[in-house]
């Protein structure tokens, strides 16, 4: 069994190389051709349109390690079965599961390789890929633009939507900009039409949009709303050179830049959010109630802890003095956000003075008693917190459907053999063009379910885990069942085999 081992895995270790480089290749090609035309109409040097393309290798390397899997055993296993070989094998008593062990052993060995280095390679290199694209969009910032698309135009705060763009005039029509610099308000702007141009030192540009209407929104106060309409709007866009320029430092990350400790660390954030804002709309609706019959508020409960970590983020930080960089050790620090301070005085409803009967109560308690009618407190606060229960809870989800996509992809390797082998046993005969179509056929179910689970899963509609492991379920269980059928057709024959030879034996033993 031994000797069967290492051949089996000797069988396969050519075909994987083979398909993990081809693909690799024809989707680095892919890329090369989405976006050499514009990396070289910014006149860029070569070393930077070369290390655009060498930091999308890990992306690219992170899905095709599973597909190389899938093509591997389906190669190697249809070959062994068309020529005979596994015929042999399984005529001298060794069964299909017992193949199946050093396959299953290699497909865990390039699982763990492959959760390791989207973990650790992966986020890296996206940081520093999306890092240098945004460099480079500095350069002749305007190239980049387009149409239907929201663009980037300064790093997390202006964003810019046109329907039409004049690469030629630097044209716009139908212009949408989304100002987030504020952190206290979030300012929306429509125009008509607009007008780009840099200033005579390159270094700002210069939006000139007619015929539009601004609208302003308090993010504290959602009852400030304000409009403005204007006939001609100038917007300054600052740092926008036209020189190139490397950022030397960037702390922001996006969930495809995190590792997955990183990721545990702001879904603990967002969870612990979530539950101080619901305790917070739990104690102003207590608080109202209190109100009508004139008793003090009493102070929603903020001590709320953090979650604990994984016992893979746990091993890790353990070893993390000496495996990890000095920039990454920090991951385990909890996220400082605002909102975990006590509520503010204005949550306490004071006592309302007064010796009769209604003077103990408050004026709103005083109407419900003459009119009948009981008025919601504070219905805007509870709005505000449930909206910032939802934002939490979709942040969190966000971040939970990358954590269980790098788990969920990098078990794809083992689900793959037990998808693979049964195939190969029962179309022996398909050839090269059977392991091309059924691995097509097989990607492509696997990855649209996967995206349609992640929309899903960002919008709470599923649950982040069973979004990214429906797949891999799925397959599974596909899986088993073509093995117990691969079972039943070499068990029947030997039954039945049997029980002709006892109807011999009964037949001779009779005639005698």
């Amino acid at each position: 069994m031994r000797i069967l081992s290492r051949y089996l895995l000797k069988q396969h270790v050519a075909p994987f190389l083979f398909a993990l480089s081809a693909l690799t290749a024809f989707q680095l090609l892919n890329q090369i051709a989405r976006r050499l035309g514009e990396l070289v109409g910014k006149g860029l040097p070569w070393s930077w349109i070369v290390e655009v393309f060498v930091l999308s290798i890990p992306f690219i390397v992170t899905t095709t390690m599973s597909m190389a899997v899938l093509v591997a055993v389906l190669y190697a296993v249809g070959r062994l079965t068309a020529d005979h070989e596994l015929t042999a094998i399984r005529a001298s008593g060794i069964s299909i599961g017992q193949l199946m062990v050093p396959l299953l052993s290699a497909g865990v060995l390039v699982a763990v390789v492959a959760f390791l280095f989207s973990d650790q390679v992966l986020p890296r290199s996206n940081h520093r890929l999306r890092t240098l694209l945004s460099d480079i969009s500095r350069k002749k910032p305007t190239f980049a633009l387009k149409e239907q698309v929201i663009n980037e135009l300064q790093r997390s705060r202006l964003f810019l939507r046109a329907a039409r763009i004049d690469q030629s005039r630097f044209f716009l029509r139908e212009v949408t900009i989304y100002d987030l610099g504020d952190q206290q308000r979030k300012r929306i702007i429509h125009a008509d039409s607009g007008h780009m141009a840099l200033t005579p030192d390159q270094e700002d540009l210069h939006l000139t949009l007619y015929d539009g209407t601004m609208y302003e929104i308090d993010r504290n106060d959602l009852k400030v709303f304000q409009t403005a309409q204007f006939r001609r709007q100038v917007i300054r866009v600052e740092d926008v050179g036209n020189e190139l320029r490397r950022t030397e430092r960037d702390d922001y990350k996006g969930d495809r830049e995190m590792g997955v400790c990183e990721m545990e660390n702001v879904i603990r954030a967002a969870r612990r959010e979530e539950e101080l804002n619901r305790r917070r709309i739990a104690a102003v609706r207590r608080n109202g109630l209190r109100a009508l019959v004139g008793l003090r508020g009493i102070p929603a409960d903020t001590a709320v802890p953090y979650g604990s970590f994984s016992l893979y983020c746990k091993a890790l930080r353990r070893f993390a003095g000496f495996l990890l960089p000095q920039e990454l050790r920090a991951w385990d620090r909890p996220p400082q956000r605002p909102g975990g301070a006590a509520p503010q005085s204005r949550d306490s409803i004071p006592p309302s003075a007064g010796g009769g009967l209604l003077d103990r109560f408050n004026e709103p308690a005083r109407r419900a008693f003459t009119t009948g009618v009981i008025e919601t407190p504070r219905l805007v606060d509870v709005r505000a917190l449930e909206d910032r229960v939802r934002a939490a809870a979709i942040r969190a989800a966000n971040y939970k459907v990358e954590l269980h996509k790098k788990y969920a992809i990098a078990s794809a390797c083992i689900v793959f053999v037990l998808v693979g082998v049964p195939l190969a046993v029962l179309f022996p005969q398909g050839g090269l063009g059977f392991v091309i179509g059924a691995s097509l056929a097989i990607f492509s179910v696997y990855y649209v379910c996967l995206i349609g689970g992640e929309s899903l899963a960002n919008r709470l509609i599923v649950s982040p885990f069973w979004a990214m492991w429906t797949p891999n379920v799925i397959f599974t269980a596909l899986s088993l069942a073509g093995l117990w059928y691969l079972r039943r057709q070499a068990t029947v024959p030997r039954r039945a085999a049997l029980w002709r030879r006892v109807r011999i034996r009964i037949a001779s033993g009779g005639a005698g």
